[in-house]
């Protein structure tokens, strides 16, 4: 474990001096982040403002999912998107290959091996949100400390998701479609599930589980979640880390070198 922390540890401070070199960016990241929050609090703000309400939500409610929408973008800006979309690239290029010689598990490789700091603004916007809304709550500091639970496993389930789509490249090599599309189904946790028909809700919950990505959370966090849901998340979390391992493992049988 010390090795692994070691290598994280040196994986991370080499991308951020990398990343530096371009600094300009933060500044774009920053204004991009400002438009896209800004474009979610007027569509959620079109809705409230003519006296509807999602059921069981008030506006502060629903800037809680809000926020928590905005940290899971960060957290996929800054982690997942750097390394997991680049499994597309190392496929064609036959780069995968040295990464599969190296005396490490090539999962932790590709899955930790660079961060971007671009996505720290959203990461930033979505705590404040989560904060500003919170406070007009009343929500206590234990309020939050319970949502981290839920919160780390919706998380595990973003990441196997991704990183499941992600192998599937060692077949079909370009998937930078089917990323987007996962990106697109994502979306809908920017508002409560029970925004949406009963149909779609099933969709977002049992086909792609988009509710235990932001509702569940911030249903916790408002001390109203049943346990079972969080239970339910949890064991969601572990079967697809588990399962994104195993099949990760099956891809690679398939893979047949850039030299072969």
């Amino acid at each position: 474990m010390s090795r692994y922390l070691k290598l994280l540890a040196l994986f991370w401070s080499t991308a951020l001096a990398a990343e530096m070199e371009y600094r300009i960016n933060f500044l774009l990241a920053t204004l991009s982040s400002v438009g896209n929050l800004a474009g979610s609090l007027f569509g959620l703000f079109l809705f409230y403002s003519k006296g509807y309400a999602f059921a069981g939500w008030s506006w502060e409610a629903a800037l809680l999912v809000l926020g928590i929408f905005t940290l899971l973008q960060g957290f996929s800006a800054t982690f997942l998107a750097p390394n997991l979309n680049r499994i597309v690239r190392q496929v064609q290029e036959g780069t995968l290959d040295f990464i599969l010689l190296k005396p490490i598990r090539s999962q932790f490789w590709l899955s930790t091996h660079t961060l971007s700091p671009w996505g720290i603004p959203d990461l930033i916007f979505g705590t404040v949100l989560i904060g500003y809304a919170g406070q007009r709550i009343g929500l206590q500091i234990d309020d939050y400390f319970i949502s981290v639970i839920p919160l780390f496993f919706g998380l595990v389930i973003l990441y196997s998701l991704w990183f499941m789509l992600g192998a599937t490249s060692i077949w079909f090599v370009k998937i930078y479609n089917v990323t987007e599309v996962l990106r697109g189904l994502l979306e809908a946790g920017r508002y409560p599930m029970s925004a949406y028909p009963a149909a779609y809700r099933f969709f977002f919950t049992f086909a792609v589980p988009v509710a235990f990505l932001t509702t569940v959370p911030a249903e916790a966090m408002l001390g109203r979640s049943e346990m079972t849901w969080i239970i339910g998340a949890g064991i969601l979390a572990v079967v697809l880390f588990f399962a994104s391992t195993r099949f990760w493992q099956f891809a690679l049988r398939f893979y047949t070198s850039a030299s072969s």
